[in-house]
């Protein structure tokens, strides 16, 4: 017997569904999107549309209620749809590096995985890669191990039992690295073992504890913080998109490449908002030509007064 369950949300903020994903389990049809998830190992497929800016509807198909409710939920937290972004637009509309793009895009949301697991296996495979090259992995993990069970060849990503049983030659035929094949599937036994809880609301431990698999640090941690944990102050400072943001602007000539650590000193003052100031900061063009900072002088987003393109 199948169940179907309804929702319909009023966005806390000006909301846009995004489109499909590039690693194909998210699929927009018109003006719905709908994607196959797992519920207790049963799958449910969720669909979302919104008929009105100031409406999102959910619809789950499960064996259950329950988890067709739960499915809701997950795809709730995944869109983001219920956070309300009002005290970040206020604060920063008029910030000189990002305030344009705040304006114009009141509505950007951070990319989310319903699943914990699914944010963190992806982040592995994104690992020192092209991005390009990354969905190519992914999506050949997805063929190989993917779980199926919806209608019309929708699929979800294999669990971490799968990944954690899996034989290393397995996924570096799907492209991976050895090395981070052997990542992956560490980190995957102990999710599976119960040793590390995804879910568990102690964020900062749950990172910490990620960290202590060789092969994770600390730019893995905080996609996973981001995608996974919905967490907007988890700033991927490492990703080369940031560093060479922060390079042309803090040294002003195209080609030039931050460190790490002014790259967090940037985004410091942009605080518990610091992911979604970048998601921002990544959609303007940074200043060809900008005074480099001086020494001893914090270089942040509210004290640099530079002016975005």
């Amino acid at each position: 017997m199948i169940v179907t369950r309804e929702a319909a949300v009023r966005p806390a903020w000006p909301f846009r569904l995004p489109g499909a994903s590039p690693d194909g389990v998210l699929r927009r049809r018109g003006q719905v999107i709908e994607r196959l998830l797992h519920v207790d190992g049963s799958p449910v497929v969720v669909q979302a549309w919104q008929p009105r800016r100031d409406l999102v509807c959910f619809r789950a198909r499960a064996g259950a209620g329950r988890q067709a409710r739960e499915a809701i939920a997950q795809m709730r937290f995944a869109l983001s749809v219920d956070d309300d972004l009002s005290g970040f637009c206020r604060a920063f509309r008029d910030d000189p590096l990002i305030g344009a793009s705040v304006r114009r895009r009141p509505w950007l949301r951070l990319t989310r995985r319903p699943e914990p697991y699914e944010a963190l296996a992806w982040a592995v495979t994104e690992q020192l890669i092209e991005y390009r090259r990354a969905v190519g992995i992914q999506r050949r993990i997805l063929s190989a191990f993917g779980r199926r069970g919806g209608a019309d060849g929708l699929v979800d990503l294999p669990d971490a039992g799968t990944i954690a049983g899996a034989a290393p030659a397995r996924l570096e035929a799907a492209g991976l690295s050895a090395s981070r094949s052997i990542t992956l599937r560490r980190a995957s036994r102990l999710v599976a073992a119960g040793r590390i809880d995804l879910r568990s609301p102690d964020h900062d431990t749950t990172c910490r504890r990620l960290m202590t698999v060789p092969g994770i640090g600390r730019w893995t941690a905080d996609v996973f913080a981001v995608a996974g944990q919905g967490r907007y102050d988890a700033l991927p400072a490492g990703d080369l998109g940031y560093l060479k943001w922060c390079g042309r602007l803090l040294r002003g000539r195209p080609g030039a490449i931050a460190d790490e650590e002014e790259v967090r000193e940037l985004f410091s003052a942009y605080g518990r908002w610091a992911a979604l100031a970048g998601a921002h900061a990544l959609g303007v063009t940074a200043p060809a030509a900008a005074r480099p900072r001086r020494a001893g002088t914090r270089s942040s987003a509210r004290s640099a007064g530079y002016s975005p393109a």
